[in-house]
């Protein structure tokens, strides 16, 4: 495996990341998860913050873990404990982070939080989750399907149905930088932005990929051999009882299920809210790899890791 030359110290969305850059990140994990104890000294002597604006739980330990097993120091930061509950921008936070740490991972409200931290620091910023974009998952998911052998897969379908999010947001953008194809179920109200549509469709030009938006979320999921879905209410929006009932034909259950390929896996990044957007039925059937996803948060991550800081 040739190591790729990075032209990025951030990983802020998977935008900024070339197709061969995914694909050796992609490898990279899978060597990592094969054969830990090689990588366990790169980042010896590194101090990495988490600065954690939401709560979180698959992300938070499957970095504080990774860090740690790659031999780094990881520093836990609640931004309402550090002076910016008292008012500090991201950008003086940012120059502070600089003089003291090796790197930042940062999950928050905005986008442009850290876009503005990152602007005002020379180290490594990685995105653990904004409005926009969860890039770690979804190198995550990525990673799992090509650990399953089905990423590359000829006449593969992946089929995402419910809420338009930053979920769908960065797997629109990984499936289309691979020049894999991507089929989305989702009602006429909650579609994906048209700044990610129309990027997409940019993009799209050079990769050769297609992206399907469909209404119908029985047309969506016929024949797919994966379904994807996340929750319908993101943090801190949690009162949308409209929103609810008008994705409840995007639940996936065992009638949407049906329409699908035969053992077709069944993915969801987690927390899961049962018997909104998914079945305990479905998640906890033989071909949900939704624990696999999550074990995988900590491989992905540390590849990484290891990308940004490797020689």
């Amino acid at each position: 495996m040739e190591r790729i030359k990075k032209n990025k110290k951030d990983f802020l969305t998977l935008k900024d990341y070339s197709k061969e850059e995914i694909v050796y990140l992609i490898e990279l994990a899978k060597k990592i998860k094969n054969n830990e104890e090689k990588y366990s000294k790169i980042l010896k002597n590194k101090n990495i913050a988490l600065l954690f604006d939401k709560p979180s739980t698959r992300t938070r330990i499957s970095f504080e873990v990774g860090i740690n097993q790659l031999g780094g120091n990881c520093l836990v930061l609640d931004s309402k404990s550090l002076q910016m509950g008292r008012g500090e921008t991201y950008a003086d936070t940012a120059k502070i982070f600089d003089v003291y740490l090796d790197g930042v991972i940062v999950r928050t409200f905005k986008q442009e939080n850290i876009e503005t931290i990152a602007s005002n620091c020379n180290i490594a910023v990685i995105n653990a989750l904004t409005d926009l974009y969860h890039p770690c998952q979804i190198l995550s998911d990525l990673f799992t399907l090509f650990e399953m052998n089905l990423l590359f897969k000829k006449d593969f379908k992946f089929t995402y149905v419910g809420d338009s999010n930053n979920i769908l947001n960065s797997l629109l953008i990984g499936f289309t930088k691979l020049g894999i194809n991507i089929t989305v179920g989702c009602h006429e109200k909650y579609c994906p932005d048209e700044n990610i549509i129309s990027y997409i469709k940019s993009e799209s030009k050079s990769s050769g990929n297609e992206v399907n938006i469909l209404n119908d979320p029985m047309l969506a999921v016929k024949d797919a051999d994966v379904i994807y879905t996340d929750v319908w209410v993101s943090m801190g929006n949690e009162e949308s009882t409209q929103k609810i009932y008008d994705l409840k034909p995007y639940q996936i259950n065992r009638n949407l299920a049906s329409a699908a390929k035969k053992n077709a896996k069944i993915m969801h990044c987690l927390p899961a809210h049962r018997e909104l957007e998914i079945t305990s039925e479905i998640l906890d059937s033989p071909d949900s790899i939704v624990w696999i996803q999550a074990k995988n948060r900590l491989y992905a991550q540390k590849a990484l890791l290891t990308y940004l800081y490797s020689d």
